[in-house]
């Protein structure tokens, strides 16, 4: 290597420089056979040659110091260090120090060896736009290195100001993982105590949001282990206890106006939203199997919540069809139900029967819209058959019939009006796209509504300056008004799940076979025209003109028509051959098709048709409350004041535990095999323990030691108690609840 550039007489001296080198490299505290080759790189300027360390060094952009630092070489990296040409703060391609490079790999020598030489690298950054912000301490507390991280912080590195905002840590969708930004939120999203511990007894504040407001306890809820998240979760809530503030840290919202309770329910967390709950509960009093618990409806209720997003209205506005699952938890379920048996339906019905009031007025007044006979000379075709047409605005209103009609068409449009300014409102609040989007909320039905009214103010002007136009649009109105009767099935269970399945139906499986259909009829009708046009257009009607053609192909591939062909007449041999292709692909294959997918269709809504329901009570319940007056809807629970709680609602909920269920429960448990806690075991029991004393992780109860055999051993011990009536007390098998 030292005699790659030497030439000449300038060799011997290069190598004797290189022999003294080596010989100073080969110190008692060298831990690296590459340490002679980092110096002589190091020196490779002043002695004028190039040393040829690709292979050694390409991991490490070929610096010395970062190839030190990834292979735990202190000693190296100490020499380094008091070379003049060495550049400290070198970075990267990622914009990572040398230090970052040792804290990544682990190596706790040459960790301290850089603290101890250049301290001023604790607290620096990398500074790439993946990983911007990202200190040497955040890289240890995601390793769960407790000795690194005790080290950091010992030697000065700052706990409360860095935030890493690059992109790989943001929260984004399709994001591998989301950690927030500060070293407290790495801690926790980890699990592990000691060091959220220790970063908090370092100075980390609990209460520190990122760049969208998201506390710890938001990044918590956020994570796949939720479990360890919500172990997590109590260990923040003791420790912020303990600062005694005003605002419980789980009442913290983020800049969306979302708590963690909120944000649990939102994104579908039934675990954390659970264990949320049972935080807030408060027991009463126990009498054997009864127990009795109070509930806090703050964040739950929309009646009592202090904003305009509750969780019931972030479940029905939620995609995740997880958070429609939460509907099932207590006292969510229980509330929902009150509202809907003691106020909702009711008013639900009583609006039903208003409509179809409404409805029935507009269509007798189209049905006795003002006519008159035709005059003479009308007409100008004569395949014109019009023998009346509409009267004039002063011709309409003249008898006793015509101010009864007029009596209903005033409803109709101060309906209409009614119906516009209820309607766009709410438009306007949730924005079109999730108000037209959501089926729960309605979907298209809002849709149809909204264009019925519209129509028929429209219809009122045309009445007004006399347009010889209301025909068309009066028809319109009429199917659009009598269409969303439909929404009103939501009412009753038994017809609300199937009004969900028709639109998924028509919005899913019939536009995609009206697709497929519209290509085929352009294929076929498309050929059997241009062999008609030079045909007589009397001959055969059904194929005069081309648009006529491709109507009597759609009446035929549904089966309204017979096959049109006159057989007295020549027929050329191509439009069999294109008739009985039509036929095939028409009736044999795209027809099935369709069945298959409403087939399918119709099984996967009745697997959700108990969840569909709720959530359209729920959504129907909403907005019942919205546009009906406060003093309709009183508050449902009982007040805090009553119990030395505050101004506070709760839900008293009075369950019976049932002996016989809890232990079907606990035998349910111990056979079912959860994935997912597989995964965590697993992934607990592969952690490296080397990396600091004490409890390295937060692990959840009931780990347990015991192997596959004791486990089967032990369920099928239960199955035969089960089998034999041992143990198991004759109580009723279900459990009772009682809400007031």
């Amino acid at each position: 290597l030292c005699l790659q550039k030497s030439n000449g007489t300038q060799a011997t001296s290069h190598v004797n420089e290189c022999h003294e080198v080596v010989a100073l490299c080969q110190t008692p505290d060298s831990k690296s056979p590459y340490e002679p080759l980092l110096y002589m790189e190091a020196l490779g300027s002043h002695l004028n040659f190039n040393l040829q360390t690709h292979s050694l060094s390409h991991r490490t952009n070929g610096v010395p110091l970062f190839f030190a630092a990834k292979e735990n070489s202190a000693g190296c990296i100490k020499k380094l260090l008091d070379c003049a040409s060495t550049n400290i703060f070198e970075r990267g391609a990622l914009g990572e120090t040398a230090l970052h490079v040792a804290v990544m790999n682990d190596n706790m020598e040459a960790a301290l060896a850089l603290m101890d030489g250049a301290p001023e690298l604790i607290n620096e950054p990398m500074t790439s736009d993946l990983f911007l912000g990202m200190t040497p301490l955040h890289i240890a507390v995601v390793n769960q290195n407790f000795n690194l991280v005790r080290s950091l912080i010992g030697k000065g590195a700052d706990v409360a100001t860095p935030r890493v905002t690059g992109l790989y840590f943001r929260k984004r969708r399709g994001g591998l993982l989301y950690y927030g930004e500060h070293i407290l939120a790495f801690a926790a999203c980890v699990g592990n105590q000691d060091i959220i511990s220790m970063v908090i007894n370092a100075g980390a504040s609990t209460r520190a949001q990122d760049s969208i407001g998201n506390t710890v306890l938001h990044i918590l809820v956020l994570q796949p282990n939720k479990t360890i998240a919500c172990l997590v979760l109590d260990l923040l809530l003791a420790r912020d206890i303990e600062l005694d503030q005003a605002v419980p840290l789980d009442m913290v919202p983020n800049y969306h106006g979302l708590t963690p309770f909120k944000l649990a329910a939102k994104e579908g967390n039934l675990v954390a939203f659970q264990h949320l709950v049972n935080r807030r509960r408060i027991n009463q009093w126990n009498l054997g199997p009864l127990t009795s618990n109070l509930y806090d409806l703050t964040e739950i209720d929309s009646l009592v919540a202090d904003d305009d997003c509750s969780v019931l209205e972030l479940i029905v506005g939620s995609k995740r069809r997880e958070a429609k699952r939460i509907l099932e938890v207590t006292p969510v379920r229980q509330l929902v139900s009150l509202k809907w048996n003691l106020y909702g339906k009711h008013y639900f019905r009583l609006l039903l029967l208003l409509y179809l009031l409404y409805i029935g007025t507009f269509t007798l007044c189209c049905v006795y819209r003002p006519l008159k006979d035709a005059p003479e000379n009308y007409t100008v075709s004569d395949m014109d058959k019009t023998i009346r047409v509409q009267k004039t605005l002063k011709e309409s209103y003249v008898t006793y019939g015509d101010n009864l009609r007029l009596a209903g068409e005033m409803i109709s449009v101060l309906g209409a009006l009614v119906i516009l300014l209820l309607e766009v409102p709410d438009m306007l609040r949730v924005g079109a796209k999730h108000y037209f989007g959501q089926t729960a909320l309605g979907g298209p039905f809002h849709v149809i509504l909204i264009a019925y009214a519209f129509l028929v103010v429209l219809l009122c002007v045309f009445r007004v300056s006399g347009v010889q136009g209301e025909t068309v649009v009066m028809a319109v109105c009429l199917v659009l008004g009598w269409s969303n009767v439909m929404f009103f099935a939501r009412g009753f269970q038994m017809l609300g799940p199937y009004v969900i399945m028709i639109q998924k139906i028509i919005f899913g499986d019939l536009t995609k076979f009206m697709w497929l259909s519209f290509i085929v009829l352009i294929g076929f009708s498309t050929p059997l025209w241009v062999v008609y046009m030079t045909q007589d257009p009397d001959s055969l009607p059904a194929y005069r003109s081309f648009p006529i053609t491709l109507f009597s192909q759609f009446e035929l591939s549904v089966g309204l028509i017979d096959l049109p062909v006159d057989h007295t007449i020549t027929t050329p041999p191509i439009v069999h051959v294109l008739h009985c292709t039509f036929s095939v692909v028409s009736y044999v294959l795209l027809l099935n098709l369709l069945t298959a997918m409403m087939s399918d269709t119709q099984w996967r809504v009745a697997q959700e048709r108990d969840e569909l329901w709720r959530t359209q009570v729920v959504a129907t319940t909403l907005m019942l409350e919205r546009r009906l007056p406060r003093c309709l809807w009183p508050r449902l629970g009982v007040c805090g004041l009553l119990y030395g709680l505050g101004e506070r609602w709760y839900l008293r909920v009075e369950d019976r535990n049932d002996p016989l269920v809890q232990k079907m429960r606990r035998y349910v448990q111990a056979f079912s095999k959860d994935e997912d806690q597989s995964k965590e075991r697993e992934e607990m029991e592969n952690t490296d323990m080397s990396k600091g004393p004490g409890s390295p992780l937060i692990r959840p109860k009931h780990r347990g030691g015991i192997d596959g055999y004791r486990k089967s051993l032990a369920r099928w011990q239960m199955i035969r108690h089960s089998a034999l009536g041992l143990d198991v007390e004759q109580e009723e098998p279900e459990d009772d609840q009682e809400v007031r």
